[in-house]
């Protein structure tokens, strides 16, 4: 199904790039024959305009080419290139200067005019008519592109640039639907999950106290406690998910060292843990507790998943004016630099039984609900990884 949409993706990529393809084709081809048309009228505007210079009968004539001739910008210049005369300007424009200047240097001085002749030559190759009677006479006839050459020219880049903006828009907005819908998918899972869990937890404790009154000696019911504790904290932190929680001020150095001696008693004899505080002793952060302490729980046990049962792993918590920072680090296998930016993605996981959750919800819990960040500080192949949780003071 996956390489079907997929499929049906491309396809449809395929058929659009077609279509932009030959919009720009399409246009480019019109814009090409519409500035070859333009250049035969400017040729037969100059045409005219000569013979009228060379002769008064064909006033009509010239009048008539010039009313047809009404959308092209002229400007008509020594061999030199000193603006002699210009057609379908702005007047307003070039009668800016006729108040500050003389008049018989207006077309050589005004700054609009001269910005519209360096505009022309590069535009197109201007037409040099010479003086049949005059050899060494030659006049340049420069001129701009229509109205029209414009819009056809840039109308489809302009066209691809909202349609490509729609795109964008669409993308982002299925891209934050889809996200929406995945967290609703996840929290929903998560507290049905807690719901779930929740009675035979608390039937599992009314058992307890049933057995406690008719075997009160025996050692191991403290034992029991603590895994129907940990039942407990597990529901607890599956009902929180998905909803706003409640966050207190707590000691995270304590919170730290709560959860290390809860994975060492776990991780075997080969596995050294040490905690470094630089000699502080109380770090004041708003947490909910729960939801840290599992974030801290799942760093720990990738640490001793990517370690295989042998290894150290060090925590590192610094404190300064506005966060608290904890680095934790391993001595596993590490992370390739590809697989780097796909860890907190939902499902990505390089184990053999793993769902791939733990970091992303690690994340989320530190960055939706603390507002911090949890990052990889630093991981290379076969020496190991060093995760950064940072949290706002």
């Amino acid at each position: 199904m996956f390489r079907q949409l997929l499929n049906w993706r491309s396809l449809l990529a395929l058929i659009a790039i077609l279509i932009v393809s030959g919009t720009v084709w399409y246009s480019s081809y019109l814009a090409d024959k519409i500035e070859k048309d333009e250049r035969k009228k400017v040729e037969l505007w100059v045409e005219a305009v000569t013979s009228f210079s060379n002769s008064s009968n064909n006033e009509t004539g010239l009048a008539i080419m010039i009313t047809r001739q009404n959308e092209i910008p002229i400007i008509e210049t020594t061999e030199k290139d000193s603006i002699i005369t210009w057609v379908n300007l702005d007047s307003s424009r070039v009668e800016e200067g006729w108040k500050k200047n003389d008049p018989r240097r207006i077309l050589t001085t005004n700054s609009y005019l001269q910005d519209k002749l360096k505009s022309f030559r590069s535009e197109n190759e201007s037409i040099v008519w010479t003086d049949p009677l005059d050899p060494t006479r030659k006049n340049k006839y420069y001129y701009g592109h229509s109205r029209l050459l414009d819009e056809v020219r840039y109308y489809p880049l302009a066209q691809l640039f909202i349609v490509g903006l729609f795109i964008l828009i669409t993308v982002m907005a299925l891209r934050t639907n889809y996200r929406s819908t995945q967290n609703q998918v996840w929290a929903g899972m998560a507290k049905e999950t807690a719901h779930q869990l929740g009675t035979p937890v608390s039937s599992l404790e009314g058992w307890i106290e049933i057995l406690r009154e008719s075997h009160s000696n025996e050692s191991f019911f403290p034992e029991i406690e603590k895994d129907i504790g940990r039942l407990r904290l597990v529901t607890d932190r599956f009902g929180k998910i998905g909803s706003t929680p409640q966050l207190e001020e707590k000691n995270i150095i304590e919170q730290v060292n709560n959860m290390v001696e809860y994975i060492r008693k776990r991780a075997g004899g080969k596995v050294s843990f040490h905690v470094s505080t630089h000699g502080l002793e109380n770090i004041p952060v708003k947490i909910s507790a729960p939801l840290f302490d599992w974030v801290i729980e799942n760093l720990l046990k990738n640490a001793l998943d990517a370690m295989e049962g042998k290894g150290s792993i060090k925590i590192d918590i610094q404190n300064d004016e506005k966060n608290a920072t904890i680095d934790v680090s391993d001595t596993g296998k590490g992370i390739s630099s590809q697989n780097i930016g796909k860890v907190f993605k939902p499902g990505f996981t390089t184990k053999k039984r793993g769902w791939g959750l733990g970091l992303s919800l690690s994340k989320r819990i530190i960055e939706q609900y603390h507002k911090g960040s949890l990052t990889v500080k630093q991981s290379e192949p076969g020496k190991g990884t060093t995760f950064r949780i940072v949290l706002k003071k």
